[in-house]
């Protein structure tokens, strides 16, 4: 039962001011693999579900990060005028079916689109959706996230700064030559890769990407061969 890695947790919602109530998942959970596009897979529970959080009286969406620090001015005036105004609360559910979580991650893209949010945020939606979608088996609508996902990665790389929280320019990189192979785009896939892979700076600073990126080249090349 996913209830046994979860708990309930109350939080004010930044758009309309009240308490509401989020389910957390618990820091011990059995992973069982990780894709090559950062996609970890865990024993008979997915905490994607709960990665958006939505407010059960207004019904904004969001990560923690979002709900926790200062959302500026100007988008919350944005936010406020549409949501306060419709008064859409999202029920809350202690366990999340699928739909319940596609739900919530198209929820926060709508209002990241809404106030023109961070490329950055709006690939790590689409990015997380695509591995929802993965799990159920639903090939073509991962693909659409995927696509999303890779698009706004890229805007990211060109106008955003980095690194942003943990995750670096390089590891970025990464991640849209392993979702362009996924995708079935070998070309570009191997553009990124290459840069990875030849620049000297990103071998001494993160080998850790540099060995990934080397590891999803070597797998391409072998795919390739067949």
């Amino acid at each position: 039962m996913a209830v046994e890695k979860t708990f309930i947790v109350e939080k004010f919602c930044p758009v309309c001011e009240k308490q509401f109530r989020v389910v957390k998942t618990r820091s011990r959970i059995m992973v069982t693999k990780r894709d090559d596009d950062a996609c970890t897979h865990y024993a008979d529970f997915n905490p994607y579900y709960y990665t958006v959080w939505t407010c059960e009286h207004c019904g904004f969406a969001a990560d923690e990060a979002t709900f926790t620090s200062k959302i500026p001015d100007r988008h919350l005036e944005i936010l406020r005028t549409i949501i306060l105004l419709k008064n859409n609360g999202v029920p809350f559910v202690e366990e999340r079916t699928f739909h319940d979580a596609v739900e919530a991650f198209n929820l926060a893209l709508k209002y990241m689109a809404i106030i023109h949010g961070k490329s950055s945020k709006r690939a790590k939606y689409a990015h997380q959706l695509a591995w929802i979608y993965r799990e159920a088996g639903d090939k073509n609508a991962e693909d659409e996230a995927l696509k999303q996902a890779v698009e706004f990665y890229e805007d990211a790389l060109m106008r955003e700064s980095f690194p942003i929280g943990e995750l670096t320019d390089n590891a970025v990189s990464y991640l849209v030559a392993a979702i362009y192979n996924r995708l079935g785009d070998r070309k570009k896939a191997t553009m990124y890769l290459s840069r990875l892979i030849g620049d000297q700076g990103v071998r001494e600073r993160e080998p850790r990407i540099y060995d990934k990126a080397r590891e999803l080249w070597g797998d391409m090349r072998s795919k390739s061969r067949r």
